[in-house]
């Protein structure tokens, strides 16, 4: 370790969650010394996938409601036979898809990291009904997002489906002068109102547009709801037929900050896990340094001294987003949720579930008041074995959401065998995770990323923040240096790929 403490660190980056990967990769062909450490023993921080081992004691570490952190009051229960061995599990903590229109992609694309990552195909996208009566059962109705699905609908009616189309093609062009005139007027408006009042949409099409959305309390407005609904329609078919998003096999965003790092390491970069930071100190520029330096005290009491660092914020602002998740190894391999709709298309890894507010109830009767979405995940992912799935469940955070969880899993699954007995359910861990901003403020030597939102969908203004710290550690030349554009390594296989093309 003695080496570590004679280096001259250009930057020591804490955690390595997506962002800190992202700079990893980023910086890997910088030629600058790098000492990327992590107080956890696996890679990925709040986005890292677990093995059933692994989500035991990491469940054990953050049981209390009151842990400081990103993560709190996790709890584990399993059945007593059914799980396979544990590291046939890959466990996401927060799973999001990516559409073919993020600039996540052209960054992996252009960074040539992209060859490192299997992306799969995210299917449909599916609202439960509640049973209308009694003796009824509940369903799951696919939303149709494309022209020729409105017209295979057969339970919209035939002028439901032409003011769905009119709707589908403002979105398209939502931007153009002609159309921004009719909703930039009620652009903070809620999208539910103008949907109604612009289109004549009835309840039924505003939830399938709000689904669209992914918005985690169901109201959006007007143009984040015009915004979103517009990457979604024109991310379908980037990269192949009857699909808009994709799904990084292995655990999902996990896989991208593990190949981020791994470019940062073969570039030079020094890698310690279980380490952490306990102490940092300004000292003062000198003769032998012209510029301010950090002495940075590792918790294996290391000193090291650098010129920057890059760390996360902790504990999260407050007033930001907290979800409650729900992690559930169901014994079935669900094919009805993984059909291909459109013909040539491959066969989706993930599909997604919302459940609209009111659909389901609480032990005391009374309605959900946010919507819970279930994304759900074949063995294909790499997340279980074959024959299993993994449903992801997640709503807004409060008293009794842990509650909603287990109600919306089990009414879910009574869709997939109405009047049979339900799949089984092997394995639970549930948790609440506390979102942040996701921005990075930089304070002279120092950048300190928040925690990202817990969003369904990744969001790319965290890319921006990726840049923001980039620019600290790259110093005066920045602007003269290309960002995330690099060449293949000598002997990087060069394959024909869907994200190249």
């Amino acid at each position: 370790m003695e080496s570590l403490s004679d280096t001259k660190w250009d930057v020591v980056i804490s955690g390595t969650g997506l962002p800190q990967s992202l700079l990893a990769l980023a910086l890997s062909r910088s030629g600058k010394n790098i000492l990327h450490v992590d107080p956890n023993d696996y890679y990925g921080g709040p986005e890292a996938a677990l093995s059933l081992q692994e989500a035991d004691e990491w469940a054990e570490r953050f049981a209390s409601g009151n842990a400081e952190g990103v993560f709190a009051g996790a709890q584990v229960t399993k059945a007593a036979d059914g799980l396979s061995f544990p590291r046939a599990y890959s466990l996401a903590l927060a799973p999001q898809l990516v559409h073919a229109r993020s600039e996540l992609l052209s960054q992996l694309v252009s960074s040539k990291a992209f060859r490192q990552i299997e992306f799969l195909a995210v299917g449909s996208f599916f609202i439960y009904r509640p049973a209308s009566d009694p003796a009824g059962s509940a369903t799951l109705s696919r939303i149709p997002s494309t022209r020729e699905d409105v017209f295979a609908n057969k339970t919209i009616p035939a002028r439901s489906k032409r003011a769905l189309m009119k709707f589908l093609k403002f979105v398209l062009d939502f931007e153009s002068e002609s159309h921004a005139e009719i909703w930039k007027p009620k652009a903070n408006d809620d999208l539910a109102g103008f949907l109604e009042s612009d289109f004549k949409l009835d309840r039924d099409l505003q939830s399938y547009v709000i689904t669209l959305t992914l918005s985690l309390d169901g109201r959006v407005s007007v143009a984040d709801g015009l915004t979103a609904i517009n990457r979604h329609l024109t991310s379908m078919g980037v990269f192949g037929t009857g699909f808009a998003a994709v799904y990084p096999k292995w655990g999902g965003l996990s896989e991208i900050a593990q190949v981020g790092c791994r470019a940062a390491a073969v570039g030079g970069a020094v890698y310690i896990l279980g380490t952490g930071i306990s102490a940092v100190q300004a000292m003062p520029a000198t003769q032998s340094a012209d510029h301010e330096e950090l002495e940075v005290t590792l918790t294996n009491d290391v000193v090291v001294k650098s010129r920057t660092l890059v760390k996360d914020s902790t504990p999260p602002a407050a007033g930001c987003l907290n979800l409650c998740r729900l992690t559930a190894v169901v014994e079935s391999s669900m094919p009805a949720m993984f059909e291909v709709v459109v013909e040539g298309a491959p066969t989706p890894c993930v599909s997604l579930v919302a459940i609209p507010p009111g659909s389901i109830k609480r032990s005391d009767g009374s309605a959900s008041d946010h919507p819970v979405y279930a994304s759900v995940h074949s063995s294909d992912t790499g997340e279980c074995p074959s024959g299993q799935s993994i449903v992801y469940l997640s709503t807004i955070s409060d008293s009794s959401s842990k509650e909603l969880l287990d109600s919306a899993l089990s009414s879910f699954l009574e869709t997939l065998s109405p009047g049979q007995d339900q799949p089984k359910c092997l394995y639970r861990l549930s948790y609440e995770q506390r979102g942040g901003t996701g921005a990075c403020s930089v304070d002279k030597t120092t950048g300190s990323f928040s925690p990202p939102p817990p969003h369904l969908a990744f969001d790319d203004s965290l890319l921006v923040s990726v840049r923001q710290a980039w620019d600290l550690v790259i110093g005066d030349s920045a602007a003269d240096t290309e960002y995330m554009q690099f060449e293949d390594r000598e002997g990087a296989v060069d394959e024909d790929d869907a994200f190249a093309a």
